[in-house]
């Protein structure tokens, strides 16, 4: 079970490559499927409404972004290692973008 705020290193296979990506979905014990809902981590920023600047934090080596317009599914056996957390604020930030982007 994974928590909103968790980011964890991805591993996206097949000419994908392993990176961070943040846990957006609820905390849910009683899910039916083994999933969390995510976003990647990103240095790209295109400076849209689309990316989300967060925090300078250990686990990052650049100014980094959420980018919600890659939104995924992650199966949890897929989640390799947690390396932090992202809350308060920044969160709240990237949830703003996620309506934003769904038009909700």
């Amino acid at each position: 079970m994974t928590k909103p705020g968790e980011v964890y290193r991805v591993d996206l296979g097949m000419g994908g490559k392993v990176r961070m990506m943040l846990v957006v979905s609820r905390e849910d014990s009683d899910a039916p499927r083994a999933l969390s809902i995510c976003v990647p981590i990103t240095t790209a920023n295109r400076d849209s409404s689309y990316e989300v600047e967060l925090p300078a934090r250990p686990f990052f080596k650049a100014k980094s972004f959420a980018n919600v317009q890659g939104l995924q599914a992650i199966q949890h056996h897929e989640l390799r290692e947690k390396v932090g957390v992202i809350f308060g604020e920044p969160l709240n930030e990237v949830r703003t973008a996620l309506r934003y982007a769904m038009e909700l």
